[in-house]
This record gives structure tokens, sequence and C-alpha cells, in this order.
């Protein structure tokens, strides 16, 4: 009996338990990493960095013909599953607009903090065949995602990337004089500090350890780009709405995913400060996380028909 990961969103193809010997044949290595747990049922130990990784090349390969995935040891790790579902829940915001989602090219994302994996572009492109541009501070991630387009030609038509050369930028030099995107949207740094970082990591590679869940945790690689900011989640998402409002009729939908929920009305207090004409707020689970999508727009509502 199958037993659906129901929290994920209904599109969401991770939804059913992991058939490892089907991921195995795509990457073959696996099966080093695989056993039957106190449930009889088989899984990966999620602390692993190496069995997330051959997981996720898996996964992409499987599901999304995604061939020589790969991110150098430092680099986050990405849960595939819970990385999907913010692509889907993008897909239903931009359906709200007409009476079914909008597929193609003529979508254009913005993913702010691409990294090393690329994953949402890759995610986003394979999913509803938008047009992305991934963008990151780090030259080196930057430079592992071109190589995985590098594996993946016919990828490259439909997703650019672009450094951002300044840190206390996040929309500022990536965005031009006569750019249009569909959305913009990011996975922000966390923690307010290495220490933090560390702190939080101990705790739940101690969970995983310790736990008996089924499903998919974070492995807790990562970058300091990746992880952490000065100031933390809040002071990030904060200059990211501030920055908005000089790009607000050149992008229809500003997205963010917010971990702490308390920090949810200082920035919807932010958003109404600027002005923002439409503000959601769309919850996540994956497992026992909830995340939250936060979604902005600076476009009147007669306008976004037009746009799309």
């Amino acid at each position: 009996m199958t037993t659906e990961k129901s929290s994920l969103h209904t599109r969401n193809l991770h939804r059913n338990p992991y058939d490892f010997d089907q991921l195995i044949s795509c990457v073959p290595e696996l099966k080093h990493y695989v056993f039957v747990n106190a449930y009889e049922t088989k899984t990966i130990n999620f602390s692993l960095p190496k069995a997330v990784k051959l997981l996720n090349q898996a996964l992409l390969l499987h599901f999304y013909n995604i061939k020589n995935w790969d991110i150098p040891e430092a680099n986050l790790c990405p849960p595939i599953p819970g990385r999907a579902d913010y692509i889907h829940y993008i897909a239903d915001l931009l359906a709200e607009q007409q009476a079914e989602i909008p597929t193609g090219t003529s979508v254009s994302g913005l993913d702010i903090g691409t990294g090393a994996n690329l994953v949402y572009p890759l995610l986003a492109h394979r999913s509803y065949g938008w047009k992305m541009l991934g963008t990151d501070i780090n030259k080196d991630s930057l430079e592992n995602a071109q190589q995985i387009l590098d594996h993946n030609p016919d990828l490259s038509p439909a997703i650019q990337l672009k450094q951002q050369p300044d840190s206390h930028h996040i929309f500022k030099n990536i965005i031009e004089t006569g750019d249009r995107f569909t959305f913009s949207m990011c996975n922000p740094p966390f923690h307010d500090s290495e220490k933090s970082a560390m702190k939080g990591n101990l705790r739940k590679t101690k969970n995983i350890n310790k736990s008996k869940a089924k499903k998919p945790l974070l492995n807790f690689s990562g970058q300091q780009s990746e992880l952490w900011c000065e100031g933390g989640e809040i002071a990030f998402i904060s200059k990211m709405i501030e920055e908005s409002v000089q790009y607000s009729s050149q992008v229809l939908w500003f997205t963010c995913l917010v971990s702490k929920k308390d920090n949810l009305p200082k920035l919807n207090s932010l958003l109404k400060k600027v002005k923002a004409l439409d503000i959601k707020t769309i919850d996540m689970a994956q497992g026992q996380k909830v995340s939250r999508m936060l979604a902005w727009t600076f476009v009147p509502r007669k306008e976004k028909k037009d746009w799309l």
C-alpha cells in the first residue's frame, strides 16, 4: 500500500513514496545508500550529503530528464519535492488572471540566488516550459550552474544566468531597462550569522538521526550566501521589498519564501507602506516543515491579463 505525501501540491510529481528500484536504475551508485528501515520501507540516510545528492541526480533524471546534474560538496543540496512545490504555487498564482496555467516561454521568471544547483529554473522550465533567468552573487556557483546547462543543451535557449556584482542589491544590476518578468522568486538565507547557521544545522542533523520519518529532509551543506546574511531572513526580504518598488512596472508578481511565521506581520506592514496593490501569503507544507510564499504586485488588476 502506498501513501501519498498529501501535504505536497496536487501537481507535485513527488507525492508518492520514492520508487528506489526505479531511481537506482537511473543512478546505480544510489544503491549503496539505500537500506530497509524498521518499517520495512526502502529509504536513505537523509543526513548524508552524498546520499541526498545521488537521490537528487536520480529524481532530476527520471522525472525531469536533467542529465549529469551535480554540485560541489560545499554547496546547498536542495530537497527536490519542496522546490517543486514553490514552482507549482507560482503557477497557481499566475493562473488566477486567466482560466488556465500559462505555459511556454512567454512566461519569464527571475530566480534570485539560484545557487550552484540551478534547481528552480530547471523545474520551472521542465514543468511549464517557462523562460528563466538565474542570478547569484557567487561566481563559482554560476559556473557550476552553467556546467549543468552545458550537459543539457536543449535548456540553453530557455535558461540564462547572470551574476549580481553587488551583494547590497537584489534587483539592481539584474533587471535592466526594457526587461519584463512575469514573476521573481527567492529562497532567502534563513540565518543571521554563521554561528546561527551551524547551530541550526546541528539541531536538524540530530533530529534526522533520531527521526523515523519517511519523508525527505534537508541535508546541511551550504555556502555562506546560501545559508545566512546579516540581519537574517527579515532583513533580506525587507531589502527585497524596498527594492521591488523601483521595478514595480517590470515584474508582475514578486514572490519569496518566508520560513519564520513571526516575520510575516512586519513584512506585510512594509508591503502596505510601499503601496503594494495586492499581497498574498500562501502556506506550503512539506512533511513537518511549514513554509509560506509571500507574493506582492504593483500592477493594477485590470492590467494583469494584458501582461500574460
